[in-house]
């Protein structure tokens, strides 16, 4: 019973890794996307500092960054509040099925 406790939590530890390594997958490739795009974009405009500058402040370049910025946003706050129900549900599971688990060797003993 304590070592399918133990190795439950494993599984719940490995699965918080997972998606907080899934978060910073998704910042990172944000941020090197959100770059290439926005360099792309002010490109032509290098001629000049004044049409550099409106360029990259035009909102074609800071709409993308707003827009997923929203979405990751989102993600950053599922993985950190949204982890609490999750876990609950997980702990409810868990020891519903470790009871089913006890409850069948009980009654194979008798």
């Amino acid at each position: 019973m304590n070592n399918e406790k133990s190795n439950l939590k494993y599984i719940r530890a490995k699965n918080r890794v997972e998606k907080e390594k899934g978060f910073y997958t998704h910042l990172m490739i944000y941020i090197l996307v959100n770059i290439g795009i926005t360099v792309v974009k002010v490109w032509n405009n290098l001629g000049s500092w004044e049409s550099f500058t409106n360029e990259l402040m035009s909102i074609n370049v800071w709409s993308v960054w707003v827009i997923w910025g929203i979405f990751l946003v989102l993600h950053f706050l599922s993985l950190k509040y949204g982890q609490a129900w999750e876990e609950r549900k997980i702990e409810e599971l868990m020891n519903k099925e470790l009871f089913n688990n006890s409850e069948e060797k009980n009654h194979g003993k008798i």
